[in-house]
């Protein structure tokens, strides 16, 4: 499975616990938390965490969690997981649209002035936005872990889901001939099933072997997807020196 290179992360954890701090030429905007990290490495469960200890939202930033259906192939999280906080933009945009920066930029901006408003912190989960970062004192934290412990934890993540009824999730989606470049079927899980879905006419033994071939390609294009956040958490952060 294909593998990253270790880096030193944003924010190192102290042993007397984490602690924010803001840039100081920031203090005169309004103030809001973003919880960065590739996908796997827990930023909804420190979301939820810091939300159940502060007055605070969640803005989810996820381009794929935004989508309506595929709870389970998306990795939403559940309502039993969310512990009462408040989130924000969690399967409320139509599957077949496309959802852009520019749209998350409009919805999040509103909800982040709402948020304010009522005297709570804002806290998007998932990355930022060059316009939330220039309007408001951003605290970026960044959940870290090391390679090894990520992709083990991508292959698990992804067998359990598989477990929980993914291949069966997106089959009920599945049509010939779809458009895997728009909507929610551009999730990591959607296009990559497509030959097993085709495949019906196979034995048992053969159409186990594509499904097998299709979930081990589902965990390599997920490590892929954790490289390039990676990259992309690193370009913010030299533009943050």
């Amino acid at each position: 499975m294909l593998m990253c290179k270790q880096t030193q992360p944003l924010l190192s954890m102290p042993p007397g616990g984490l602690t924010m701090a803001f840039s100081s030429h920031r203090w005169l905007k309004e103030k809001v938390v973003v919880v960065m990290g590739a996908t796997g490495t827990g930023k909804s469960r420190l979301s939820i965490d810091l939300a159940t200890r502060f007055p605070a939202e969640i803005v989810n930033s996820d381009k794929m969690q935004v989508y309506e259906g595929l709870d389970i192939i998306t990795n939403k999280i559940t309502e039993e997981e969310q512990r009462g906080a408040s989130h924000h933009h969690l399967g409320i945009a139509h599957p077949n649209v496309d959802f852009t920066a520019s749209d998350f930029r409009d919805m999040a901006s509103l909800s982040i002035e709402s948020i304010l408003g009522g005297r709570r912190l804002p806290i998007i989960v998932g990355g930022s936005n060059s316009y939330i970062d220039a309007r408001y004192g951003c605290c970026f934290l960044w959940v870290d872990v090391s390679r090894p412990v990520l992709h083990s934890f991508v292959s698990k993540r992804v067998d359990k889901m598989v477990g929980n009824g993914m291949v069966e999730e997106v089959e009920q989606l599945f049509y010939p001939n779809a458009d895997y470049t728009r909507g929610i079927r551009r999730a990591i899980g959607v296009p990559e099933l497509d030959l097993y879905f085709q495949t019906g006419f196979l034995d048992e033994e053969a159409r186990a072997k594509v499904l097998q071939e299709a979930v081990h390609e589902i965990k390599t294009n997920t490590c892929k997807l954790a490289c390039r956040q990676l990259e992309e958490i690193h370009r913010l952060k030299n533009l943050q020196k």
